[in-house]
């Protein structure tokens, strides 16, 4: 076994104890978006569009499909492994609670006080324990549109306070290096990448529409703007 071998299969090693330490709903992840100043940029933070208030049978609706998932990250193979409609709570796994938000999902401490309603939170990923991706979307509703802004408002703190930093995630095995925050007229995005893990990575998006937010994570060995892509997907599935 060459060295390269080798650490490609430490770093998958690493990643499947990941998925078991996060596969009640979650995983640590973020991502790069590009911004226009003071304009919409429809397919990547585009201004709101004219929705009216959804209610909480239209959250399966705004997740994407296994089959669009799977174009949108070049497989052909992944399926879902977790399928969720409450809040999960991490807290306690991670070194800086306070960027809890930056790095989970659908976590009760992170939600609280935003008066949210219902959930949906999915996760994906090829079944071989090598997987090459690993996918999480969320949707979550409100009461109002405003209670939607005011999440996004402070998540974009959150992720803020928390980039370039690193976050250690379980019990010290996993550390991750959140990068800087782009920010979109209704997107964020940020790149977080695990620290020995053979160049594994992940970008994390977060958007909002109506009474509703959307959240993607998008992990693999050569992410760019997938989950952009999947929030810009959730975004336009909520307005139909």
């Amino acid at each position: 076994m060459t060295h390269n071998e080798s650490v490609r299969i430490s770093a998958a090693n690493r990643r499947a104890r990941l998925a078991g330490v996060m596969a009640a709903a979650s995983v640590l992840i973020t991502g790069c978006v590009s911004t226009v100043d003071g304009q919409a940029v429809r397919g990547h933070g585009e201004g709101p569009l004219n929705v009216p208030p959804l209610d909480e049978a239209k959250l399966d609706e705004i997740l994407l499909t296994i089959g669009e998932i799977n174009g949108i990250l070049g497989s052909t193979q992944m399926k879902v492994t977790s399928d969720l409609d409450d809040m999960t709570d991490h807290s306690e796994d991670v070194s800086d609670p306070d960027c809890l938000g930056a790095v989970y999902g659908a976590e009760a401490p992170v939600y609280e006080g935003t008066d949210w309603t219902a959930v949906r939170d999915q996760v994906a990923r090829e079944p071989d324990e090598d997987n090459d991706h690993w996918v999480e979307q969320t949707a979550v509703l409100y009461p109002a549109e405003q209670n939607a802004r005011d999440f996004f408002d402070r998540s974009l703190a959150t992720w803020q306070d928390c980039a370039n930093d690193a976050i250690v995630v379980g019990e010290g095995e996993y550390l991750w290096q959140l990068d800087d925050v782009r920010v979109g007229d209704t997107l964020i995005t940020q790149m977080t990448t695990q620290e020995g893990a053979d160049g594994w990575g992940c970008q994390h998006a977060l958007s909002w529409v109506s009474n509703v937010t959307v959240e993607a994570w998008a992990c693999g060995y050569d992410i760019t703007d997938e989950a952009a892509a999947i929030a810009d997907a959730m975004v336009e599935n909520a307005a139909k």
